[in-house]
C-alpha cells in the first residue's frame, strides 16, 4: 500500500505547519506525518518549514538567530492565530497516534547545515520515545551522512528536480548507494515508472513529494511509490479510499 505524508500537517488544508493542522493528522487515516526542524537562539527546536518567519507569519528573522519566546509570538499566516510550536509539543500531540514522524532537517537561512543540531534533535525524539519510529529526510547529503551517525532508522534524499536534471537518472542512484541511503524521493511532476523501477532495481525505495493535486495524488497512487507527501492528506485519503474501492468490485 502507498503509504501518505501530510506534509507540514496539512499546509493548503489548515496552514503552514500549525497546532491545528498537526491536530487533526494525529487523527487521520495517513501513515505519517512530515514536518521541518530549525533551532531558537536558545537552543529550542521549532517545528517549521522555513528557517526564516518571513514567508509563513506576521514576523520576520532567522529562526536560528531569535529568541524562542519571539518565534512562539508569532502568527502564522492564515492559519486563525495559530503560532509555531517547539519539537517536544508535537511529540505530545502525536503520543497516542498511529501515525508516525518523517523529520526533514533543512538548511539554515545562509543555505549551509545546522553545526551540531542532529543530535540534540535524535536526543529530544529518544527522550520523547518517538525515535524508535521515526523517519528522516533532507535534501542536503552531509545531513544525511550526520543522520546515519546517530541513528539507524531510514533516511530518505529528496532528490531536487535540478539536482536529478543535472546527476541524471544513474548519478542520483550511485550517490545514494555510495552512501547508503535506502530510500529517494523525487517531486512527483518528474516521477516516472521507468525512474520508480531503475530506482528499485538499484536496491532502493521510491518515494515523491509535492502531490496536491488530484492528478498528483491520483499518479502516486496509480504508480504504486511507496510513499509521498501532500499538502492536502484528507484529499488523498479520499482518492486512496476511492481507488481501492474500485478494486474491490
Amino acid at each position: 500500500m502507498t503509504r501518505i505524508a501530510s506534509h507540514r500537517g496539512g499546509t493548503l488544508e489548515y496552514g503552514d505547519s500549525t497546532l491545528a493542522g498537526f491536530t487533526a493528522t494525529a487523527a487521520m487515516a495517513v501513515e505519517e506525518v512530515e514536518f521541518d526542524v530549525h533551532p531558537t537562539k536558545d537552543g529550542d527546536i521549532i517545528v517549521h518549514h522555513d528557517a526564516t518567519l518571513d514567508r509563513t507569519t506576521d514576523t520576520a528573522g532567522a529562526i536560528a538567530d531569535l529568541p524562542t519566546r519571539e518565534v512562539l509570538s508569532a502568527v502564522i499566516n492564515f492559519s486563525h492565530n495559530s503560532r509555531p510550536i517547539l519539537l517536544q509539543e508535537l511529540c505530545e500531540i502525536f503520543d497516542d497516534s498511529s501515525v508516525v514522524f518523517r523529520c526533514e532537517f533543512k538548511p539554515g537561512a545562509d543555505g549551509k547545515p545546522y553545526q551540531g543540531f542532529v543530535p540534540r534533535v535524535m536526543e529530544l525524539l529518544a527522550k520523547e520515545d518517538m525515535l524508535r519510529t521515526a523517519n528522516f529526510s533532507s535534501f542536503l547529503l552531509d545531513y544525511l551522512d550526520e543522520i546515519a551517525k546517530h541513528t539507524d532508522r531510514p533516511r530518505l534524499w529528496l532528490v531536487s528536480p535540478a539536482v536529478l536534471t543535472q546527476l541524471g537518472e544513474k548519478g542520483v542512484l550511485d550517490i545514494a548507494r555510495a552512501r547508503g541511503i535506502p530510500e529517494i524521493g523525487v517531486h512527483i511532476d518528474k516521477a516516472s515508472p521507468e525512474l520508480m523501477a531503475a530506482t528499485q532495481d538499484a536496491g532502493l525505495a521510491f518515494g515523491c513529494w509535492a502531490a496536491h493535486t488530484t492528478p498528483q495524488i491520483s499518479k502516486a497512487l496509480t504508480m504504486g511509490v511507496k510513499i509521498f507527501t501532500t499538502d492536502r492528506p484528507s484529499l488523498a485519503v479520499a482518492i486512496r479510499n476511492q481507488m481501492r474501492e474500485g478494486t474491490s468490485q
